[in-house]
């Protein structure tokens, strides 16, 4: 079992940074013949959008067990260097930050971000979620997801807004501005953690998903600033099957 997860996860990994390529060659998006619901007959190499019983995004809202999950984000600030692949605006991190989940440890690649928030609470969707990208030595993710909620403008999100490139596949770098992870992620990381997928094409399986409980602020000229560039990205709800999801 533990091999055939790390194989999952390690096909996860190279997944994601294969993705945009794979994309060139089989477009996918958020709506009509290349919605969700069809993602997983656009090409082959993303059958498991539909096959797969370990999808993500699922809705938070009754989780399976309580435990408590130790989550240590120990992120420096970086220089801003931003893309638009299309489908989202990504901040590339440099090497230095990491995620510490339950002893193990993720270097933080990218955060990327969806309008509206992909996982929901109880059917609620934020409008806003931020999703940090890591991956450890072995090759496997684990991602920490980070919901908005109307009200006080974030300080960190504003730069990204500020200098986001307009166009998709477009890029953008500020080396005299510094992105702060810290100022987009929770002090207080209790988290819903469980097993789950990428939310996109290939739809991979083997991402260790953590969620965090306590909800930022945006303003409502980031969060429609941000919309206005990605649009609607947000991938729909999966089944939760037997898979354990846990809080605390």
């Amino acid at each position: 079992m533990k091999l055939a997860i790390a194989a999952a996860a390690g096909a996860a990994a190279l997944a994601l940074a294969t993705v945009a390529i794979a994309g060139e060659a089989a477009h996918w998006g958020y709506d009509g013949e290349h919605g969700p619901d069809h993602w997983a007959e656009i090409a082959p190499e993303f059958a498991m959008c539909g096959a797969g019983r370990m999808q993500s995004p699922v809705d938070l809202g009754v989780p399976t067990a309580e435990a408590h999950v130790e989550v240590i984000a120990g992120y420096r600030a970086t220089p801003l260097n931003l893309i638009n692949n299309g489908h989202t605006v990504q901040a590339n991190f440099t090497r230095g930050s990491r995620l510490v989940s339950s002893g193990d440890a993720y270097d933080l690649l990218q955060v990327h971000f969806h309008t509206p928030a992909e996982h929901a609470v109880s059917g609620k969707r934020y409008p806003l979620v931020a999703h940090f990208v890591h991956r450890n030595g072995a090759g496997q993710l684990a991602v920490l997801g980070v919901f908005f909620e109307q009200g006080e403008a974030n300080a960190e999100l504003a730069k990204i807004v500020a200098h986001a490139p307009q166009a998709a596949n477009g890029a953008a770098a500020a080396s005299d501005v510094m992105l702060d992870p810290d100022g987009i992620v929770p002090h207080d990381l209790k988290v819903w953690r469980y097993m789950g997928s990428l939310t996109t094409p290939p739809c991979s399986e083997g991402v260790n998903w953590h969620v965090a409980e306590q909800v930022m602020t945006a303003s409502r000229e980031q969060i429609e600033a941000l919309h206005a560039l990605m649009g609607d990205n947000a991938r729909p709800v999966q089944p939760l099957h037997n898979r354990l999801l846990i809080k605390g």
